[in-house]
């Protein structure tokens, strides 16, 4: 197989170098695009793997999980049979044999019919649902079924569960609806009339789930598997079979008609990674990071279950034209479930780009600047676009001329972007220096340094950070840190990506006579590391403040160090810099910042929010009895309640815009989108103690 593929070479760019000619019939597809994979990954790789036992469990472990990670497919027997190969898989890549990826494709196919009739069996039959048992949510908590008879129980709970959540549903929109279909003359269904009405809704979504797994093509199924290797490397390299590819640039364009959300699959889950800003779900505020989708349904047609689908296949769903409304039934991360309407439209772009606001404390009458950067934008394309940098150092122009007293920068919820705009913007609060330094799989370390000796803003800087604040916004607050130059404010740390990727089209390395088996996927593949000035890695620890405040997600399982195989934080040597010639008092900043803080009752609630939140999902015994669980949800919809009410806004601060802004707001709706953004801050806590934290600077 070695013999008849080009042997590849990563740089920055990829160059394809001529193999002997052999006949493309002899090799089969997943042959061909496992072995330049392989060779891809161990060639460009920023911390290539040997190919190895190692390797191979790895890969085992992942394979196992994307094919059955709710572990209600396969039964121990089965796994048992695949664990044969789990120290092989090194092997069948090197030798383009396939025996392992061929049983796991039967054994899955199998299994998924024999669900199908567990399934129509199981809901052919009313459910008693005032029968107290439980059903375990976890997979991590319970092992694969040991038989046949175990797993058709667990098949029972699990429909079961989900004909309970259906029927509340029925049963509380007929409660809602039974004052007008009296008055129209209409009888209301009983409730064994809506239980039976559930039983064939689940049983419905349930036949499009195992139609869907049935019906997978070949590349979807090679793409489980080399998926799988690719990510035994670390978690940001994955390998995308062609569809997957269009539908992930599609995700990461700005000019998507959408709900405007990044998602990803997650333990057999479609989870809300990410809201890009400006969008309908922006724009729209009840989906957060975190979330799962359960559901999804166009307007009010019937919704479709989206658990364990891929993630291709419910963009498709979720995806949408400008104007027409999609209902998502998520489940936060407290355990409440809730229908999200959100009408799709195209990201409002503006809200992308930085901005700015004089936020006035009026116990002291000192001025502040707040600006505000929901992600690090460049004109990548040199077509006269706009820059996060030039327009940051615009901002701070604005508020230097409002002779603001210090200034926060909100870098909270900011996943990054450009490189080159962040070492620009560090560079605005700097006279010269190092920023970053990037670090190559050949061992070579570059240095992005700040030439320019011009300092846009001198002032007193607090730099907002939390658990969603990654990649380019991590390398900004670190290097205002390092400096000395601003006191980085937020949650216990940062996401801790300090990788960087590139998508490779494995077309591009196929010799011509292999042109008959395109398209072959591509492979975003990680090729480079970030470092700190100070030699220590970004990546896995992130970036810790300097002062912690409370946060409602700081206890959840979030960031780099949570997924499998991330890299390691290491170390590499310091660059020689300057210190800022302003030093503050951490000791005296801390120790007043908490006792406003414990004195705060908006933050302790916070706190204890954070704390119910972890509890909740610790809590994975899924109560199946009617009661029981509508209890349940009336709790967390009271706790929701409270905790949303204490969000009320600052009564000491005032906020407006910049004079330069001012003149622009004679349009009526752009004065409307200013007034609303500046009762978000208004209501925000963290800001009014970053403006406190601003002035214990001041008055050091």
């Amino acid at each position: 197989m070695k013999q008849v593929l080009s042997r590849l070479a990563l740089t920055a760019l990829l160059v394809v170098s001529t193999g002997d000619s052999l006949p493309a019939q002899q090799f089969t597809k997943d042959e061909v695009v496992g072995q330049i994979l392989l060779n891809s990954l161990e060639r460009g790789h920023y911390s290539p793997l040997a190919v190895d036992d190692e390797l191979s469990r790895r890969t085992f472990r992942l394979l196992l999980e994307r094919m059955d990670y709710n572990k209600n497919f396969l039964m121990k027997s089965d796994v048992d049979r695949l664990r044969a190969y789990e120290n092989q898989i090194d092997d069948q890549l090197r030798n383009g044999t396939n025996e392992l990826y061929t049983l796991a494709n039967t054994l899955l196919q199998q299994r998924t019919k024999e669900a199908e009739a567990y399934t129509k069996e199981i809901l052919a039959q009313p459910f008693d649902f005032s029968k107290d048992e439980t059903f375990e949510l976890d997979p991590e908590k319970r092992d694969f079924a040991a038989d046949e008879v175990s797993l058709k129980e667990l098949w029972r709970k699990l429909l079961k569960y989900q004909t309970l959540m259906k029927y509340i549903e029925l049963t509380d929109q007929r409660d809602k609806n039974k004052d007008d279909q009296k008055g129209e003359g209409a009888v209301a269904k009983s409730d064994s009339e809506l239980e039976a009405e559930a039983r064939d809704k689940v049983l419905k979504n349930q036949l499009q789930r195992f139609d869907r797994l049935l019906q997978e093509n070949e590349m979807n199924r090679i793409g489980r598997f080399l998926g799988a290797v690719s990510t035994s490397f670390e978690p940001h390299t994955e390998y995308f079979p062609p569809d997957d590819k269009e539908n992930f640039d599609i995700a990461m364009s700005g000019s998507l008609e959408g709900i405007g959300a990044q998602l990803r699959e997650a333990d057999g889950y479609i989870k809300v990674e990410s809201i890009v800003p400006g969008s309908a779900s922006w724009k729209q505020k009840e989906l957060k990071p975190e979330d799962i989708i359960l559901k999804v349904a166009q307007s009010d047609a019937e919704p479709v279950d989206v658990v364990d689908m891929r993630l291709d296949d419910a963009v498709k769903l979720i995806r949408g034209k400008k104007g027409t409304e999609v209902r998502l039934t998520v489940k936060k991360p407290d355990g409440r479930i809730t229908v999200i309407p959100i009408v799709r439209d195209v990201v409002l772009l503006e809200e992308t780009y930085a901005k700015s606001a004089v936020i006035t404390d009026e116990t002291t009458n000192q001025k502040f600047g707040y600006v505000y950067l929901p992600k690090f934008y460049a004109d990548f394309n040199k077509t006269g676009g706009r820059s996060s940098a030039e327009d940051i150092r615009k901002e701070l122009e604005k508020l230097k001329s409002d002779n603001v007293n210090g200034i926060v920068l909100d870098l909270r919820n900011n996943g990054g972007g450009s490189l080159q705009d962040a070492v620009r913007m560090t560079g605005h609060f700097i006279p010269t220096g190092p920023v970053v330094q990037v670090k190559y799989n050949t061992g070579e370390a570059e240095v992005l340094s700040d030439t320019d000796p011009t300092v846009t803003y001198d002032g007193p800087v607090v730099v907002l950070v939390n658990e969603y604040s990654a990649s380019a916004s991590e390398i900004l607050a670190a290097a205002l840190q390092d400096y000395g130059r601003a006191v980085v404010v937020g949650s216990p740390t940062t996401f801790g990506k300090g990788t960087v990727q590139t998508f490779v089209d494995l077309d591009n390395y196929l010799n011509a006579q292999f042109a008959s088996l395109k398209p072959l996927g591509s492979l975003k593949i990680t090729f480079q590391k970030f470092y700190r000035i100070n030699g220590g890695s970004t990546q896995f620890k992130g970036v810790v403040p300097d002062i912690v405040l409370p946060d409602a997600y700081s206890k959840l399982k979030i960031g780099e160090k949570e997924l499998d195989y991330a890299l390691p934080w290491d170390t590499i040597p310091a660059q020689r810099y300057s210190m800022w010639n302003q030093k503050y008092d951490m000791g005296m900043l801390r120790s007043k910042s908490a006792e406003r803080v414990s004195a705060n009752e908006t933050f302790k609630l916070i706190e204890e929010s954070a704390q119910h939140m972890k509890e909740r999902r610790d809590d994975t015994m899924q109560p199946l009895s009617l009661n029981r669980v509508r209890d349940e949800q009336e709790e967390l919809k009271k706790e929701s309640k409270r905790f949303e009410e204490v969000q009320k806004e600052q009564p000491h601060i005032k906020i407006v815009s910049t004079e330069a802004d001012k003149a622009k707001e004679s349009e009526a709706v752009i004065k409307e989108r200013a007034d609303e953004w500046h009762k978000q801050i208004k209501k925000d806590v963290t800001i009014a103690e970053a403006m406190s934290i601003l002035r214990d600077m001041i008055h050091k």
